[in-house]
């Protein structure tokens, strides 16, 4: 009885940590997505690739949040 429900506690810890780990790279995803469509609807440019690529659309690579960070993914 003892190894059964250890056994499930290690099962259940396995599949939350699973979980959590997809949940917080869903919410990554979700606000790079946001961000960039604030950067592309103000500044009308997005570059192009992945990344590296900003000094294509001045306006999206001098965005700054109030930290002094680049606003823009």
């Amino acid at each position: 009885m003892k190894l059964a429900f250890a056994t499930f506690l290690l099962v259940c810890l396995v599949l939350s940590s699973s979980f959590f780990e997809a949940t917080m790279a869903g919410s990554i995803q979700d606000r790079c997505l946001k961000y960039c469509g604030i950067c592309c609807e103000k500044c009308h440019c997005v570059p192009s690739g992945t990344y590296g690529n900003k000094d294509e659309c001045p306006c999206y690579r001098d965005l700054k949040n109030s930290k002094g960070k680049s606003k823009c993914p």
